[in-house]
């Protein structure tokens, strides 16, 4: 089955939806496969770190925008290059094991929604599969 939500975000933040996750795959009933969380938009991602320290969040942002600073000489006409850039580094999807079922994650990852292009009303989904 597959799971949408949906997510109001600020300009630039991630977004810890790992409770989602484990919802979609509780109400799945699937106890042991993969389950997929997928992110629609061109100028957000969707990736797995740290959640114990929230200054992990700040230094990633803080990578990215290093990485991928919105430049004067970006063509796109929209203004949101860096945006772009920054969603194919993340990438727009991470597969998760199911155990018991439950995602399986360490003990300090989370599951986040990064948004680079904000404010936004964004939407993402979760498919489990599996027995």
């Amino acid at each position: 089955m597959l799971y949408e939500y949906n997510l109001n975000t600020g300009k630039e933040e991630f977004y810890d939806i790992t409770r989602q996750v484990a919802e979609a795959v509780s109400q799945s009933g699937v106890t042991d496969g993969t389950c997929v969380v997928f992110c629609p938009h061109t100028t957000a991602g969707i990736t797995v770190n740290e959640n114990a320290d929230p200054d992990v969040r700040f230094d990633m942002l803080l990578a990215l925008e290093e990485i991928s600073p919105n430049l004067e000489k970006f063509r796109h006409g929209e203004g949101n290059s860096a945006a772009h850039v920054k969603a194919s580094l993340c990438g727009s999807s991470v597969n998760v094991i199911i155990s018991g079922g439950k995602p399986l994650l360490g003990m300090w990852q989370a599951i986040y929604f990064c948004e680079f292009d904000g404010p936004r009303r964004r939407k993402f989904y979760v498919k489990a599969t599996g027995g």
